[in-house]
């Protein structure tokens, strides 16, 4: 792959967990098995709810506390699982997240960066916790600018902040709907962040990595 201007990174389930979706690391953090549609309905319920009501400064930690209390309700669960949960949850997200600051400040020598995400309302304040901010010039949070991945409006926002083209800019996200179909409307190059085995991407041709650090080894 032709080396980019310009790299943008989904946030939840990419740079924070290398390839696995919020909605699945807490089904495995409950002790859910396999697919489940009535957790699956429980955890959107859940997120759904937080989506443009929490405070802008509200801390990483806060904000999956609010989810997993959120989750334990409508899964009718006892209150007192909510707390392990989201420990488990900010546990291993911070050492991801971390890992990932290293690579983003690697990678920020060389490109301009950003990160474009359906969130909350506070993904600014969630990246400067992780010391993510310093690495990138632009931080587009859904429920600020009002757009959701994929509509293109929102990678706009991004794009137009860092001065650069779709062509010249490649997204890196764990999303084939939103991130992958996203990019792909715009003729935006863009790269499968998954753990699953076998795991392929919108288009033939795109790479599937199973951890950002990955990309160090392509842009070498």
């Amino acid at each position: 792959m032709k080396a980019p201007r310009a790299i943008l990174f989904d946030f939840g389930g990419t740079l924070d967990a290398d390839g696995v979706t919020w909605k699945d690391r807490f089904r495995s953090i409950a002790g859910v098995g396999g697919p489940s549609e009535r957790f699956d309905r429980a955890y959107y319920a859940a997120d759904d709810a937080l989506v443009g009501t929490i405070p802008r400064d509200l801390s990483f930690r806060e904000t999956v506390d609010r989810l997993s209390r959120n989750l334990v309700r409508e899964l009718g669960w006892e209150e007192n699982r909510a707390e392990p949960m989201a420990e488990a949850f900010f546990q291993s997200s911070r050492s991801s997240a971390e890992a990932s600051r290293e690579i983003l400040g690697k990678l920020s020598r060389r490109f301009r960066l950003g990160v474009v995400s359906n969130f909350y309302g506070n993904l600014e304040r969630v990246c400067d916790d992780f010391g993510i901010s310093r690495h990138v010039g632009v931080m587009v949070d859904s429920a600020v600018v009002g757009f959701d991945k994929p509509d293109p409006r929102i990678f706009w926002a991004a794009l137009d902040a860092l001065a650069v083209a779709p062509e010249q800019t490649v997204f890196v996200g764990d999303s084939l709907p939103r991130d992958m179909e996203g990019a792909r409307g715009l003729g935006m190059a863009h790269v499968y962040v998954s753990t699953a085995e076998g795991a392929a991407s919108c288009c033939p041709a795109d790479p599937v990595i199973r951890g950002v650090s990955r990309l160090l080894e392509m842009y070498a």
